[in-house]
């Protein structure tokens, strides 16, 4: 944390010191009346200010003064009290101060204000966030990620939700970087690793704790103490492992593989996922004091189809610093259009290719050459939709498949008026796959087809 400028208007010596005493490394003024305070806060350009309510005069309140001037100087203002009723509580921050805590509790409070204040002044001077580090022109994206910020300081579990591609580790960043944590960000994706392996990632191991461990290893969980501990597509992770994690997230404490001694790490959770959390609620598959842990502050993030003002910028983003590239019109035109089911992470792909490519003009030709060649016809997608995969990913992908070849067969039928030999020309199946189906969706209650 750089070193700041501190101003601490309090009468009380000891109570003096004992603030002090939490802000070693930075400049510290004191003032122990009003008049005092208020003539060094026009004068010396603090950037914080700590504010005693009872200064010991006439007026019992007269650190409540203090406040408006603190304000118009753009000073950072926190009220300290013994007197932390609610009307004086509600009066503090009428008055615009920034931070009101109860004294007694400085050696937590203070840290806890220090890392608050770091993150607002982080925002402010940030002022292009969304046009350099989390790009976006999208109002309620905006709206989502600025309230997010407010918490950054805090020790409350972050969930980012949005389909694959749309920039969910991109904001963990962000979030990590705002929050002034010093320790490091540390990422890990959840579906990449089977239970035992995800084990040894998250909690780390001991020399012989099974077999390939040759090496004593430190998990994520402690590389990320005083950081972020990222955790993506959380939404794959098995009950077991839920379980391990619920008692390691609760008591910031958790025994690595092979070993008997306690370790601690004070990290803070971001969590991000594709499926929907409501859903594997209900199927069994995520436990409820889990899914409780992880989502203190939610964000979801939209589909590139329905962030269009955002592709641009975006992909002038990618492209800048490389080779100079311009759009034609009709580039530009096919870009909006275009359902981008890759998300951000297809734009960026893009990008690359635009990039590598010989022409300096991009046409809306070449743009279509790209979609329909390079990404595939429809962006790689396949022809499903975004709610089937994510079906498949929960349910698995045999029922998933079932349940759509179903509905396909008894649409058809519908359709050619119950004439079984014409569904299975229009859709070239066998009669052991119609009949099956049939069964299956209870439209076929008689006996099993011969050929």
């Amino acid at each position: 944390m750089s070193k700041l400028s501190i101003l601490v208007v309090e009468d009380n010596p000891l109570a003096r010191k004992n603030l002090q005493s939490h802000l070693t490394g930075h400049q510290v003024d004191f003032a122990g009346d009003a008049a005092t305070a208020r003539r060094m806060l026009e004068e010396n350009g603090h950037d914080l200010c700590f504010i005693d309510i009872n200064l010991g005069e006439k007026d019992p309140e007269s650190g409540l003064t203090l406040i408006p001037v603190a304000v118009a100087k753009g000073i950072y203002s926190v009220v300290m009290s013994g007197n932390h009723s609610d009307p004086m509580v509600k009066r503090a921050y009428s008055l615009k101060c920034d931070d009101f805590y109860a004294k007694g509790k400085e050696k937590s409070n203070v840290g806890t204000v220090l890392k608050r204040f770091q993150a607002n002044r982080r925002k402010a001077k940030d002022e292009e966030l969304f046009e350099k580090r989390f790009i976006t022109r999208d109002p309620v994206t905006r709206a989502q990620v600025s309230e997010a910020l407010k918490y950054v300081a805090s020790d409350l579990p972050l969930l980012i939700l949005g389909p694959s591609g749309s920039g969910k580790t991109s904001l963990a960043r962000v979030i990590h970087d705002y929050s002034g944590r010093a320790g490091e960000f540390v990422a890990i994706n959840c579906s990449a690793f089977s239970e035992d392996l995800l084990e040894a990632e998250l909690f780390g191991y001991r020399k012989g704790a099974f077999t390939g461990a040759a090496d004593n290893r430190k998990g994520n969980l402690l590389l990320a103490n005083q950081g972020t501990l990222f955790l993506d597509e959380i939404g794959s992770m098995s009950l077991k492992m839920q379980t391990k994690l619920l008692k390691a997230i609760e008591e910031r404490s958790f025994f690595p593989l092979g070993s008997d001694k306690v370790e601690t790490s004070d990290f803070r959770l971001v969590s991000a996922t594709l499926e929907d959390l409501q859903r594997l609620l209900s199927l069994g598959k995520l436990r409820f004091d889990f899914f409780q842990r992880i989502h203190g502050v939610t964000i979801k993030l939209k589909p590139l189809a329905e962030r269009r003002d955002d592709i641009l910028p975006l992909l002038s983003f990618f492209i800048q610093g490389e080779r100079m590239i311009s759009l034609s019109d009709d580039a530009k035109d096919r870009l909006r259009r275009y359902d981008w089911p890759g998300n951000v992470r297809q734009l960026r792909k893009l990008a690359d290719l635009l990039v590598a490519g010989s022409e300096g003009l991009v046409t809306g030709e070449t743009i279509q050459k790209i979609f329909d060649s390079a990404l595939g016809k429809d962006g790689g997608r396949g022809i499903f939709t975004e709610d089937q995969y994510r079906a498949a990913l929960s349910e698995g992908l045999t029922p998933t498949v079932a349940r759509i070849s179903d509905g396909m067969i008894r649409r058809n039928l519908s359709e050619n008026g119950g004439i079984k030999a014409k569904v299975m020309a229009d859709l070239k199946i066998a009669s052991r796959l119609l009949y099956t189906s049939l069964k299956r969706s209870g439209g076929w209650k008689s006996e099993e087809p011969t050929s």
